[in-house]
């Protein structure tokens, strides 16, 4: 139910803030528009864990034994918070981090621009500017020692306590940092990057984190190779029978370079590929051997998974995955690292990683969009759209099209080999987040995935149905060309929750497997409905 929310009741004991209500979700059209309610949490983990914000447990904080734990924990984060604000020890954000801070007039334009706040019925704290203001009465009450009678004549007063904090932690994991709301603000106010500092402080002054991005992503990402526990050995077992399918699929005996010394490219995939959706590398494979590319893959520990979920929540850890990821192309001599079909790895290798990679590290990084790009537009390979022939639309990776600008690449691409290509709407820099973005799509603790699909999700599955409007009979089969393997795990996940291939048979996949099922040099389909 939606109710009057006022910043300073976060602070304030209640047994739930807010309670979300099918009835008051963004409505979904037929056969989706059946109300939903989202799972609730045992009474066992309501004892355990703070969930008194909306219900939902994403990051798991739990409650202190006793006063002075609750003191501790109250001291540690304004020890962080000093940290945040300070150049020595946030070198890395601290300029837009202020401004953002500093420069927001609370026009509330952003508002709409939040697929979270919308899909939610506009529930006042997921408002982009609710945390952020959170943040910002926090730092003058306690940091700045503003005046207590002008905090109260200008409405910015707050309370700092546990409950307060812990709100405020699960609140920084209901923005999946898609930054539209940036896009949007005459100022350039960036509410997402707000979030993301908060969420770093919890990590790394306060050892907070969900645990499938740190325990789970970048600590076993350091430790054994890849973030899904992949090692070099598994790597290994896992391209041989890629080989092997390859060659049953197209009859080509194709061998997948691996750490092949000066290469002109090193390929790095988001490494849930190789696990989920094989067919993505193998078909770069394809049509890299079919066009001549010097390229090839690293065995090297982080070098054949191109995650970084420290991005989403930790500077050091992030910083710790980019220096692995220059190594392997370093010990290689590549010319230069391409960066798969993954949106976060877009922005950890070729932006953020600016920040850290110098001298010897900075090595030339670039998407592989392009590159695909130039090979289906320049003829040299062979291309008969009609294998294509069936209604596709295309989702937006927000990182690669709303961060980087990589627009028009892959729009290119279908334009020539899908003849029933149709844009969503609003599409590329406007698009909507899939949902799954800033670790949302790999997070399963407790309803939290509950929370996303129905919630976090839902624009993106409203914009899909609507894309496909005029062909959903299920008799049609129906592609979603997602070039990101978060977007994907998403989009399994959300098809799975509302049975949209049950009941449309809508579909979803990459991008360079579109290009490869159109190569007329072979002889059967690439793309099987049944293997999608």
């Amino acid at each position: 139910m939606k109710r009057k929310m006022k910043i300073e009741d976060l602070s304030r004991p209640a047994q739930q803030l807010v309670t979300l209500e099918p009835s008051d979700l963004l409505p979904l059209p037929p056969p989706y528009d059946e109300p939903r309610p989202l799972k609730e949490l045992t009474e066992e983990q309501r004892q355990r864990y703070e969930a008194s914000l909306d219900g939902i447990v994403g990051l798991g904080v739990t409650k202190p034994a006793n006063a002075q734990e609750e003191e501790e924990f109250v001291a540690k984060f304004l020890s962080g918070l000093k940290k945040l604000l300070s150049k020595e020890n946030n070198w890395t954000f601290i300029q837009p981090l202020l401004h953002s801070l500093d420069y927001c007039v609370k026009c509330q334009l952003c508002n709409d621009s939040c697929p979270a706040y919308l899909s939610s019925g506009k529930q006042e704290i997921y408002r982009p500017t609710f945390r952020p203001e959170v943040l910002r009465r926090i730092i003058n009450k306690y940091l700045k020692k503003e005046n207590s009678l002008l905090a109260r004549l200008t409405a910015s007063n707050i309370e700092l306590n546990f409950t307060l904090l812990a709100r405020l932690a699960e609140l920084a994991y209901r923005c999946s940092l898609c930054r539209r709301c940036a896009q949007v603000c005459p100022l350039g106010i960036d509410n997402a990057l707000i979030s993301r500092e908060i969420r770093k402080l919890f990590s790394q002054e306060m050892g907070i984190a969900a645990r499938e991005l740190h325990e789970q992503g970048t600590v076993q990402q350091l430790k054994v190779g890849s973030s899904t526990g992949i090692t070099p050995k598994a790597l290994a077992n896992i391209i041989a029978f890629m080989e092997d399918d390859i060659e049953e699929k197209t009859g080509r005996k194709i061998k997948i370079p691996v750490d092949k010394e000066g290469a002109e490219v090193l390929l790095v995939h988001n490494a849930g590929e190789f696990m989920a959706w094989p067919e993505n590398p193998q078909a770069f494979a394809i049509l890299f051997d079919a066009a001549g590319i010097d390229w090839t893959l690293s065995s090297q520990i982080a070098g054949y998974d191109a995650v970084n979920y420290g991005i989403w929540y930790d500077d050091v850890q992030a910083a710790r995955v980019a220096v692995h990821h220059a190594e392997a192309a370093r010990t290689l001599k590549v010319k230069k690292i391409c960066v798969g079909e993954c949106g976060h790895a877009h922005k950890a290798i070729l932006v953020i990683a600016d920040r850290v990679l110098t001298g010897e590290l900075n090595i030339p990084r670039e998407s592989a969009l392009p590159l695909l790009e130039h090979l289906v537009l320049s003829g040299k390979i062979k291309l008969d759209p009609k294998r294509n022939d069936f209604p596709v639309t295309l989702h937006d990776p927000c990182n690669m099209v709303r961060l980087m600008g990589i627009v028009e690449p892959q729009r290119k691409i279908l334009r020539a080999i899908c003849p029933q290509f149709r844009e969503m709407e609003p599409h590329g820099v406007d698009n909507y987040c899939c949902g799954g973005g800033s670790g949302f799509a790999i997070m399963q603790s407790m309803n939290f995935p509950d929370w996303r699909n129905s919630v976090s999700a839902r624009m993106k599955m409203k914009q899909i149905l609507e894309a496909f409007a005029d062909v959903s009979e299920p008799a049609q089969n129906k592609y979603v060309c997602a070039p990101c393997s978060n977007c994907k795990g998403l989009m399994r996940d959300m098809f799975e929750f509302y049975g949209a291939t049950r009941k449309s048979n809508i579909f979803y996949g990459g991008l360079v497997e579109l290009i490869v099922n159109a190569m007329v040099d072979l002889q059967k389909p690439f793309l099987t409905w049944e293997q999608l």
